[in-house]
């Protein structure tokens, strides 16, 4: 299996891991049993602007680097930009990723979408946008 050279550098040299005390919205997604976890930190000011965000990911080498580059990808962005996130526009800022570790990127896009969905909670706001679905071990499929 051959990762870009992206992927290997987010992997070695992960951006804005850790966690954000107080964050104003934390999403987690993934499964335990197929092993990637993926938990997103929010830090969104008055203006609805992502001024900072931080990840912890428990999985694989693709699993963190689609992480790290997530989370670029969403900083200093708005809510609304943030939400427009797919999987694909982590996979090409990557440089690709091999077909069975695409899911790293859909679990990276859909931590985001949950970590928004909960600041809108705290914030009263309706959630107008679809949220990831519970993944369960049977779901989960590696395509070849």
């Amino acid at each position: 299996m051959l990762y870009s050279e992206k992927v290997m550098d987010h992997f070695t040299n992960p951006r804005n891991v850790g966690e954000i005390e107080d964050a104003q919205g934390v999403g987690v997604v993934g499964n335990a049993k197929c092993g990637d976890i993926m938990k997103i930190y929010l830090e969104i000011d008055e203006n609805d602007i992502i001024t900072d965000c931080k990840f912890k990911t428990f999985g694989c080498g693709a699993a963190i680097a689609t992480s790290s580059m997530a989370t670029e990808l969403i900083k200093g962005k708005s809510v609304k930009e943030a939400l427009a996130l797919t999987n694909s526009a982590v996979v090409e800022a990557l440089d690709g990723l091999p077909p069975v570790k695409v899911h790293c990127s859909v679990l990276a896009e859909e931590a985001v979408r949950s970590a928004i969905a909960d600041y809108y909670k705290r914030v009263g706001r309706p959630i107008d946008f679809e949220l990831p679905e519970e993944h369960d071990e049977e779901e989960v499929v590696e395509e070849d």
